[in-house]
């Protein structure tokens, strides 16, 4: 695989630093979480929590090594494992990185090629440093809640942790990109980003919209703020989404579903006047598409080149005919839990298949603390005695 040969240690908690660290386990990399000891999070009962849909496909193809990391003799045995690890990703606020010795300039010094990879809420400096952040509070102070949801009916969050699994990404991104550097200077690093970052590049063109002209976007529902027709229509039997916006598209959508009257409108004869009057041309064509079926209107107008679907529910997203061609789901098999359907990476390499199923499941907290001791060096007797002390579990 193509990350086979680095060391991840994963001290993150929550979902963007685990997202981050789930893409380099899925490409080869061997990553170790390190946990907080079972009996120091009760909120985990019997490892019921790492149990659950979401533990599993967020930690998949990791393993775990319980450290107490206010022991002396925990810190001690982390320290040891920087030394010979590639990456080290981690979420806390800044004043506890420096107090367990985690931050850059201390990791740097154990060693000089190790990158550090921190997420955080706000970002790593400045007025909003230390407070806590989780998805909804950064999805609604990044502006992305303001353009979600239906106009008058005040603002509304998306429905996935857009914040969390795009900052872990873009994260990700940037591990990779220092792992390339380091191939060619040897020189570690340390990668950085933000929720709040993430969110305010991911409003793409609608960000652009208010740098370049101070335009401040609104909600729009669901139709397009820019592109005309796009967005839901209704049909007989449901709804669609289509999309035919180009002058070409809109002819082929006339053509298609028999409405010559509207293409020879003159409010519609070209893409700046149905922007003008998008209101009354959307209004039109959800009258027309409401003569034809679901099917009927994804079969004709992806037929003629008009971008068409239907809108499914989860269930139906993965049942779907292309999902199922894609295989977008892998099994892991779990001890307790039997093989489990997980979600697999989006990425396709040549080079590197996806794997018939992922190489293990997530394990429960410990489950590999033996195990990743022994490959670090550390006989049967220091182990023990590591447990007997307290500092692992």
């Amino acid at each position: 695989m193509p990350l086979s040969k680095y060391t991840v240690l994963d001290l993150t908690i929550a979902r963007a630093g685990p997202t981050a660290v789930r893409l380099l386990a899925d490409w080869g990399a061997r990553v170790i979480r390190i946990e907080m000891p079972p009996k120091q999070n009760p909120g985990n009962i019997a490892g019921t929590l790492r149990r659950s849909a979401d533990e599993q496909n967020l930690h998949r193809n990791k393993r775990s090594l319980c450290i107490d990391l206010k022991h002396p003799k925990g810190i001690a045995l982390l320290r040891d494992l920087v030394a010979r690890a590639d990456v080290v990703v981690e979420n806390f606020r800044a004043d506890v990185k420096t107090r367990l010795g985690l931050d850059y300039e201390q990791l740097k010094a154990i060693n000089p090629r190790i990158i550090l990879a921190s997420i955080s809420g706000f970002g790593q400096d400045g007025p909003y440093r230390d407070r806590p952040g989780v998805d909804q509070v950064v999805q609604g102070l990044s502006g992305l809640m303001s353009i979600t949801g239906e106009p008058g009916r005040g603002p509304m969050r998306a429905g996935i942790a857009v914040s969390d699994t795009s900052a872990g990404m873009f994260l990700g991104q940037g591990i990779l990109l220092a792992l390339l550097h380091r191939e060619h200077t040897g020189e570690g690093q340390w990668v950085h980003t933000s929720l709040l970052e993430s969110m305010l590049n991911k409003l793409d063109f609608q960000g652009a919209r208010y740098t370049m002209s101070h335009e401040v976007p609104e909600q729009q529902g669901n139709f397009h703020p820019l592109a005309v027709p796009m967005g839901v229509f209704e049909a007989s039997d449901g709804k669609v989404n289509l999309a035919a916006s180009t002058q070409k598209m809109w002819a082929k959508l006339c053509q298609a579903l028999g409405a010559d009257d509207m293409f020879n409108d003159p409010a519609y004869a070209d893409v700046r006047s149905r922007v003008k009057y998008k209101h009354m041309l959307n209004t039109d064509v959800n009258t027309l598409t409401k003569r034809y079926t679901t099917a009927e209107l994804v079969e004709r107008l992806n037929a003629v080149g008009v971008p068409c679907g239907p809108i499914n529910h989860i269930g139906q997203a993965f049942e779907d005919p292309q999902a199922q061609h894609l295989r977008m789901t892998r099994p892991a098999h779990h001890p307790v839990l039997g093989d489990v359907n997980l979600v697999r990476s989006p990425i396709n390499l040549s080079r590197f298949p996806h794997p018939e199923a992922f190489h293990h499941a997530a394990p429960d907290a410990g489950e590999n603390s033996r195990e990743v001791l022994h490959e670090f060096g550390y006989g049967d007797a220091a182990i023990e005695q590591l447990r007997e002390q307290g500092a692992i579990a």
